[in-house]
């Protein structure tokens, strides 16, 4: 894969991991000058970039110390599985955490929600009911647009050759603006 395919994305990685649990272990960033990989030190740093991507692209002088002369901190390979997340979905609200579920055989992650009681919400119909039956939340500005249960894509050429495949993903190809998430 080209690098310059992935310009001004913010994008995400996760390690070969357990399937069927969250299994994200490192935000990246690609910056949209030199296309090195930058890590972003927390899910809520790397949802505010991946949330204004189009309005403000990321960049390594974004980074503390960091210019486009230096090494890149991760290299994309299939050393772990990385994944393209969409540009500009919104911040999780405050308290809500994003959760993403690789199935067994790799096709996809599921998006999951869990409130800050612990619920977890699987679907667009399961966060307005929550909403509705906690209106304190909607009274601090939280509204179901603040939720999207779009899954990244998984880059095929990161999926572990032994892994067996029901159906396949590989017809999806790559377009422009897109994030990595995992």
């Amino acid at each position: 894969m080209k690098q310059n395919q992935h310009q001004e994305n913010p994008k995400t990685s996760s390690k070969r991991s357990r399937p069927g649990q969250s299994s994200i272990d490192i935000f990246a960033a690609q910056c949209d000058k030199c296309f090195k990989w930058r890590v972003i030190d927390t899910e809520e740093e790397f949802e505010e970039i991946r949330s204004r991507v189009d309005e403000e692209p990321f960049s390594c002088d974004k980074r503390h110390n960091k210019s486009c002369e230096d090494p890149a901190d991760v290299e994309y390979d299939s050393t772990r599985i990385w994944v393209i997340d969409k540009p500009n979905l919104p911040k999780t609200p405050q308290g809500f955490k994003r959760s993403l579920v690789l199935r067994k055989d790799y096709s996809k992650f599921d998006t999951y929600y869990i409130t800050p009681n612990g619920k977890k919400l699987r679907t667009r119909n399961e966060i307005a009911s929550f909403l509705k039956e906690n209106p304190t939340y909607e009274s601090q500005g939280v509204s179901l647009s603040d939720f999207d249960f779009s899954s990244p894509k998984i880059m095929e050429d990161t999926i572990p050759e032994n892994v067996i495949r029901k159906g396949s993903a590989s017809g999806a190809g790559n377009s422009n603006k897109k994030l990595k998430q995992s």
